[in-house]
């Protein structure tokens, strides 16, 4: 029997203001020529007028407003890559990096992906915020595909997502109900 879905975190017993917003969505999407979309989106917001050096943010005002959307082939190499800002904290110096993230272009997203754009987008090789966007792709990419690709081959090889995470690790009770032929049982 599976166990019951987790409650949300409990109300805090200390008395607190929203001060910030920080909304962060990724969306997959298949093009009609066999390539796939994938795009990221952060959007900051105060919900008080906010001074900046480069001046007043009214409440509920964009601070950060990014956007960046990679597209990939089956084999989720990265054959195209695009950023683009609508709202920075400093304009004039932020909207110069977006054509830098054209360097993503030849990674692929499930061999190496974040610690090859930390070497290339880190620190001031980029923006603080679409380099951090940037960690979610290749999961955003992988959901995106579930249900687009068989599960288990015909080749026998392992699925893609096992020994992925906690929960799904060949020794778990996770994989012994729903997988069980890969199922290692634990170590002694």
């Amino acid at each position: 029997m599976l166990e019951s879905a987790p409650m949300p975190l409990p109300v805090s017993e200390v008395e607190r203001e929203l001060t910030h917003t920080r909304r962060l969505r990724y969306e997959g999407y298949k093009r009609a020529d066999g390539l796939w979309d994938i795009e990221a989106h952060l959007l900051d917001t105060k919900n008080h007028d906010y001074q900046l050096k480069t001046g007043v943010r009214r409440a509920g005002q964009a601070i950060h407003d990014m956007w960046l959307r990679v597209s990939i082939d089956r084999d989720f190499n990265v054959v195209d890559a695009l950023a683009s800002m609508d709202a920075v904290p400093y304009p004039g110096g932020c909207e110069k990096i977006p054509p830098a993230y054209r360097k993503l272009v030849g990674l692929n997203l499930l061999r190496g992906f974040r610690k090859r754009t930390w070497e290339l987008l880190g620190n001031v090789r980029g923006c603080t915020h679409l380099t951090e966007m940037l960690a979610g792709l290749p999961t955003a990419a992988i959901q995106t595909f579930a249900g687009e690709r068989q599960e288990e081959h015909d080749d026998g090889t392992k699925p893609f997502q096992l020994d992925q995470c906690h929960a799904l690790e060949t020794s778990s009770e996770t994989v012994k109900i729903w997988y069980p032929k890969w199922y290692k049982g634990k170590a002694a």
